[in-house]
């Protein structure tokens, strides 16, 4: 099976440290990038256990394998999926060593005196809050809604909760249950490792697999049907399929990221996502002219910079100390976040601009707005927004409480930074900027479905930009 030979071919390229994990999977053109990262990043965290597991069975001396691929194939059969919906001429294979493989796992645990397979981890490769993190799946309305989503996982055997109140309902997630976010209405929450990469819905662009934290910036932004909005550093393209989703393909979407490969992957997302109304332009946003004619009706700005991405879930699995960045290198991306935040609030048309990171680090955060924010004037302000959530920004300078942060132990999500920035508008235009920028409340959850599901049979026929 092709996903099982790249995994293997991305292990053996970082154990020679050819590059990191993220770079050798988008280099290695396999078509499904989350699921080859998930891979090779768990086979990589079980490493010293799955090579003492295949010593002790002798596999290599019984099979012709190569060490990475053998370890590879272990993981998914004692620890992964099972090779459930495949597995090609692997299958057969690895299922004549089933039993010595399973027996030596066994001892292995009897040995160390441990009952699970996370306790043979090392403590620093052990789940923390990371790994209670749920499964949030944002249902794409451009092809689909929330209530035809619902009744299909129904018909698949699922169990739909209602919305969820709280945090511990989220928590609380376990087999094939799932619930509605409780603040985004199109936000369905499945227990943590739910994989759906191969479930037809995702294939078919009804689904996006897209972390909590992650669909607030474009829910924040709220660009109404009919605006123009510019998506500064675009790719991968999940929050530009979103902003279209909000914009209902109507209006304009201009996307800008420099990286070639990264933008035809992202042109492939949106198509199968129906997206029509985003231009993709592979150019440094900050050579675009805010003086342009083509960007005049422009009042919304998504801008979610490169940054360190020490809030990432899977970040510490690629190397270790990848959660603190060095000061060298976050003085670099700093330099870089503010450049990109000042030019993006010289638009002359801009109302509402959203800044966001994956980043934990104040230099990319509250140091960034803070100082957009002197340079502006008194041009733009931090709008207040989710007074309620729980995570604010760090106490750095009047008015940061109005940032929002997430992080896995205090909102069950990845970590995430976010500031929504607005125009300071003159007395008359005032309830014009309310209108433009709607607080965003809890929807009621979906009743239950009296006609035929449209989600039912979704279609592989793809929009194109």
């Amino acid at each position: 099976m092709a996903l099982y030979s790249a995994a293997a071919a991305v292990l053996a390229g970082v154990e020679s440290r050819q590059g990191s994990i993220k770079g050798l999977v988008y280099a290695s053109r396999f078509q499904n990038v989350k699921q080859l990262y998930a891979l090779v990043c768990e086979t990589q965290r079980y490493a010293a256990v799955l090579d003492a597991v295949i010593a002790s069975a002798g596999l290599l001396r019984a099979e012709k394998l190569r060490p990475h691929l053998a370890k590879v194939l272990v993981y998914e059969l004692l620890l992964g999926r099972g090779f459930r919906g495949g597995g090609g001429r692997w299958k057969p294979l690895l299922n004549r060593h089933q039993a010595r493989l399973k027996a030596e796992l066994a001892r292995l645990k009897v040995h160390r005196g441990v009952s699970r397979n996370e306790d043979l981890l090392e403590v620093g490769c052990r789940p923390g809050p990371a790994s209670q993190v749920p499964r949030f799946v944002r249902v794409n309305t451009l092809k689909t809604c929330s209530d035809d989503t619902i009744d299909y996982f129904k018909r698949q055997g699922f169990s739909y909760q209602g919305r969820a109140s709280s945090l511990e309902d989220l928590r609380a997630l376990r087999g094939k249950c799932f619930l509605l976010d409780p603040l985004l209405p199109e936000l369905l929450v499945f227990p943590a490792q739910t994989d759906l990469h191969e479930h037809p819905l995702y294939q078919a662009g009804h689904l996006i697999l897209q972390d909590k934290a992650s669909c607030l910036p474009a829910m924040l932004l709220a660009p109404p049907p009919g605006s123009h909005v510019i998506d500064a550093c675009a790719a991968p393209g999940n929050k530009t399929s979103h902003l279209a989703a909000l914009l209902k393909n109507q209006g304009k979407i201009f996307a800008f990221d420099l990286d070639a490969k990264r933008l035809a992957s992202m042109a492939t997302l949106l198509a199968r996502a129906g997206v029509s109304c985003c231009q993709l332009a592979e150019e440094d946003f900050l050579a675009v002219s805010p003086s342009d004619q083509r960007y005049r009706q422009v009042q919304y700005i998504l801008l979610d910079p490169s940054c360190s991405g020490s809030g990432m879930l899977t970040r510490k699995l690629e190397e270790s100390g990848a959660g603190t960045p060095s000061k060298k290198r976050l003085h670099a991306l700093a330099g870089f976040q503010q450049r990109a935040l000042c030019h993006a609030l010289t638009f002359p048309s801009l109302q509402r601009l959203v800044y966001s990171t994956c980043s934990l680090c104040q230099e990319e955060n509250e140091d960034v707005v803070q100082d957009a924010l002197q340079q502006s004037s008194g041009t733009f302000r931090l709008a207040p927004v989710l007074p309620s959530w729980p995570h604010r920004g760090l106490s750095t300078f009047p008015g940061a409480e109005h940032c929002l942060r997430a992080s896995p132990e205090t909102t069950l999500t990845g970590g995430f930074f976010i500031a929504v920035l607005e125009r300071v508008e003159e007395p008359s235009s005032v309830s014009q900027a309310k209108e433009s920028a709607p607080e965003l409340r809890p929807s009621p959850a979906p009743k239950r479905k009296r006609r035929r599901s449209k989600a039912a049979a979704p279609s592989n026929t793809l929009s194109c930009i």
